[in-house]
């Protein structure tokens, strides 16, 4: 009998080099195109999409390709790419494409690598801020070099709060303005940038408090879940169940604040 290959899982800090240089460079198309003329087609039930999203994805798939030519891709704009191996790249060029439409510097590339299911490394690039987010597992995450911990705010009635509300309004509307509501009653604020993949940065980094949201897709979700679980923080579902890149909801908090939130943001899921 033939002995079975092992296959070593790859260093998620080497991982976490490619996803640097793809998301800069990725950023550095962004940057170009930024309050430019632009081309502009809209997806339905998923927002605009730019020629500046498909030059950004087009210069990281290149460099993501090169290393690691054995992962898959999962990726906002093109077609995903199947891989028979265990690893998987998964990128959103333009995370907040509305934002960078109008000139509101909330925008941001997001890369993630997936071992076996799991992600391993996560990187945020946020261009109009120069700032890098980057997260492995089991090694922390980090804002250009500086350890990132989630805040430590106790209670809703002094935590500043974000969330962002989905593409299908017709659907979902008014579960998340209900949200909204008990939320702001309660919160000392709550914010809506328009990017999932920074709000998520921002609770790790101790900004915002919690992030939730609804139908998101794993390209948003991807690096920021990693990046607010190495800083110290929880992300699950609103059933409160361990978190997945296709899950149907996000909620990531300081880990002090996830409790009350489950029971606030949507108390017909959650069984607590």
């Amino acid at each position: 009998m033939t002995p079975k290959k092992v296959i070593t899982p790859p260093d998620p800090k080497k991982l976490a080099k490619v996803l640097i240089r793809a998301s800069h460079a990725a950023g550095k198309v962004l940057m170009k195109h930024y309050r430019k003329k632009l081309t502009l087609t809209e997806k339905p039930g998923a927002g605009l999409v730019s020629n500046a999203d498909i030059a950004a994805e087009k210069v990281a798939l290149k460099i993501l390709r090169q290393a690691r030519p054995d992962f898959g891709i999962l990726t906002e704009e093109s077609p995903a790419e199947i891989s028979p191996g265990a690893g998987r790249f998964i990128l959103d060029p333009l995370d907040g494409t509305t934002n960078f439409i109008h000139g509101f510097p909330m925008f941001c590339v997001s890369v993630a690598a997936e071992w076996d299911g799991q992600i391993v490394a996560g990187v945020i690039f946020h261009p109009t801020m120069a700032e890098t987010y980057v997260a492995t597992l089991g090694g922390g995450a980090f804002v250009n070099g500086k350890r990132m911990r989630v805040s430590r705010t106790a209670t809703l009635r002094d935590s500043l709060l974000t969330t962002g509300f989905t593409y299908r309004k017709d659907e979902w509307l008014r579960e998340e303005m209900e949200a909204f509501e008990r939320l702001s009653a309660i919160a000392r604020a709550v914010r809506r940038p328009g990017s999932a993949a920074l709000d998520l940065a921002y609770v790790a980094r101790g900004s915002f408090d919690a992030f939730w949201e609804r139908r998101l897709s794993p390209w948003d979700v991807a690096a920021g879940s990693l990046l607010v679980q190495e800083a110290g923080g929880k992300v699950t579902d609103f059933q409160g169940k361990p978190f997945r890149v296709e899950a149907p909801a996000v909620l990531a908090t300081n880990a002090e604040l996830h409790d009350s939130l489950l029971r606030t943001v949507a108390p017909e899921s959650c069984p607590i």
